[in-house]
């Protein structure tokens, strides 16, 4: 049998062989990559829609069922609904908004273009953020009638945030307002006032209607009094800084490590800067080592030179350690590497930042542990303020320092977008809960270094004839946990054990006087006590603790502080209304009165351990019974 060559294919498919030669004739088109944004309801889809379509971008099947969809949509006589074009899920097209991003490819005899149709809804600036983030260029949309919202500041303010240095003012729905110039005039005036306080230094202003297509792809007869381009003619003539990625250094984050077989181990991932060729000097960050590149290995052969966009493997001269996170970079040039930074976040998660939480970062190929200190400031988008706050909303816009619990590698992200934007991730649900550039390292975190001590936890354990622990005791308030952690010190006491016992009113005078009992001072309160008790266990000694610590995120947090094996979860099982009944403290009729705020149980929420360790049922056995059990458990 005769396999047919990819020409012959093409050959006798007309419709592939129109393809190729389409594809050949753009293949040397620079790429502009740009989205729509504004507020809801300003004409994003449409607007796209009608520039697909007046460019001549759409094939006669997509035109035919373009067609089909806007007569069932209830779009009178022949006319057509552009929107259906790039709303594509269901929900946005029985509510006529959009809701997620939609990407739509095209090309011109000048350009290619992938464009971005983002969301208007406040709720949904998250998906904004998204389709932001790797464009070069904003069409920020207003509609004519309404002017200048506080949703079109917000966009073209996370847009010039995001490094878009490229926008374009599309005032749109001009054949609404009789194609008024003065109202034209009047709306640039306002936004230009706004510009300037954001630091937007310019922009093009385009009166146009998506709907009936003036001023999108060619210039509109109905408007003389506007001498500057259509929206397409700016999209083409625009001028991008191409090739200043090449032009930086040399930046490859290390996505894995490919180990085919014992004689070749490369190191695969894409350049985000620089160029790179067999024999430059590199090193690896974090450690820091140096050697030199051997091959630039891919799929097709190996290369003579690899350049910022391509995907490679690199061998190195030397078996110097590199695995994934790790960040290959011109030796001469390395960027900075540091645990602590101050950094601007964008919140996206319904549930508000919680100071002092442990988040996952991620940045480029690195995840690590980050908390985020309470915000220094909050930016109020419609007068770009800085505004005092304790913690950040969904879709607010702060300022933070944020600890990393190792370094990571990282550049401004002024200076690169690829290792100065990272995510923060919530370690229990996995969602993504902000967006974050780093501004800065703090001079402190370069400053701090650990110093080697000669006398190790190891030793410390060994002089006292004991292996380090913590029993760590969870429960509602009221459940026993003091009374029980008593009675196990006391019983280890007598084994001639070395303990100490942490309790959570003990601490509240002293480590942790100065904070109160909301949910981001409670889990302050936690960090401070885990950074404690691992001290302790590096001294050698088994600590005891008895908090409520409500957030599984918390005790978690301290779990991981500890050496493997170290943390013993005891989850002090009572239930509310036993714990209520016992009330020995007053606290749960304080509580109920109103007296007591953000009272566990009550009006703050507790969550249980899902998978204790050990779990006690006070309803079902006694203090001194529970306590036997915990010790059995701890010493065998």
């Amino acid at each position: 049998m005769v396999m047919a060559t990819m020409p012959e294919l093409a050959a006798a498919d007309p419709a592939r062989a129109e393809l190729d030669a389409y594809l050949a004739r753009t293949a040397s088109r620079s790429l502009l990559r740009f989205i729509t944004c504004g507020s809801v309801d300003d004409g994003k889809s449409t607007l796209i829609g009608r520039l697909l379509y007046d460019s001549k971008q759409l094939f006669e099947d997509q035109l035919a069922a373009l067609e089909r969809d806007s007569r069932r949509h209830g779009t009178q006589g022949e006319n057509i609904d552009f929107a259906l074009l790039v709303d594509g899920l269901a929900a946005e097209r029985e509510q006529s908004i959009t809701i997620d991003v939609a990407y739509r490819y095209f090309a011109t005899d000048q350009r290619k273009f992938i464009v971005a149709d983002t969301p208007g809804h406040e709720q949904y600036t998250r998906n904004m953020v998204t389709g932001a983030s790797s464009a070069d260029l904003a069409v920020i949309l207003v509609d004519a009638r309404k002017g200048v919202l506080t949703q079109t500041r917000r966009h073209s303010y996370l847009v010039h945030l995001l490094g878009i240095r490229h926008l374009v003012l599309a005032v749109n729905k001009m054949d609404l307002v009789g194609f008024d110039q003065a109202r034209f005039d009047a709306i640039v005036a306002d936004y230009c006032a706004f510009a300037e306080q954001a630091g937007i230094q310019r922009f093009t202003a385009i009166p146009l209607s998506g709907l009936t297509g003036d001023n999108v792809t060619t210039r509109s007869q109905r408007m003389p009094w506007y001498e500057g381009p259509a929206l397409l003619e700016q999209l083409e003539g625009v001028e991008l800084e191409e090739g200043r990625e090449q032009a930086a250094a040399f930046r490859m984050p290390v996505q894995w490590v490919s180990r085919p077989d014992l004689d070749f181990r490369g190191f695969a991932g894409r350049i985000v800067s620089g160029t790179v060729l067999p024999g430059d000097p590199i090193r690896v960050l974090p450690s820091g080592r140096t050697t030199t590149i051997e091959r630039i290995v891919t799929f097709d052969g190996d290369l003579p030179e690899a350049v910022a966009g391509q995907s490679v493997t690199l061998t190195l001269a030397d078996p110097i350690d590199c695995s994934r996170g790790d960040v290959v970079v011109a030796a001469a040039e390395p960027p900075a590497v540091a645990d602590q930074f101050e950094a601007t976040l964008v919140w996206m998660a319904e549930e508000a930042l919680l100071p002092g939480r442990a988040y996952w970062l991620k940045l480029a190929t690195q995840t690590v542990g980050a908390t985020v200190q309470a915000p220094k400031y909050e930016v109020n988008v419609n007068t770009l303020e800085q505004l005092a706050a304790k913690t950040l909303e969904l879709n607010a816009i702060g300022v933070a320092n944020i600890a990393t619990d190792r370094p990571i590698v990282f550049e401004p992200y002024a200076e690169s977008r690829s290792l100065g934007g990272f995510i923060l991730v919530d370690k229990l649900s996995h969602a993504t809960v902000a967006a974050g550039l780093i501004r800065f390292a703090l001079r402190r975190a370069q400053n701090i270094h650990w110093q080697p001590l000669d006398v190790s936890r190891e030793t410390h354990a060994a002089l006292k004839n004991q292996k380090p622990a913590v029993l760590w005791f969870t429960g509602l308030s009221g459940a026993g946990k003091s009374t029980i952690a008593n009675l196990v010190e006391k019983k280890l006491a007598r084994m001639n054990r070395h303990t100490f016992l942490l309790d959570g009113d003990n601490v509240r005078h002293g480590l942790s006087r100065d904070l109160g009992f909301t949910d981001a001072d409670r889990i302050e309160n936690i960090r401070r006590v885990g950074e404690v008790a691992r001290l302790m266990t590096d001294a050698g000694l088994i600590v005891i603790t008895a908090f409520i610590s409500p957030f599984r995120a918390e005790r978690d947090m301290v779990r991981r502080m500890m050496a493997p094996g170290e943390f013993i979860e005891v989850h002090i099982d009572t239930p509310l209304a036993e714990a209520e009944a016992r009330d020995v403290k007053g606290l749960y009729a304080k509580a109920r009165s109103g007296q007591l705020a953000n009272f566990t149980g009550i009006d703050s929420p507790y969550e249980p351990p899902e998978d204790p360790d050990l779990r006690i049922d006070t309803t079902a056995m006694s203090a001194e019974e529970a306590a036997e059990q915990i010790v059995r458990r701890l010493i065998g």
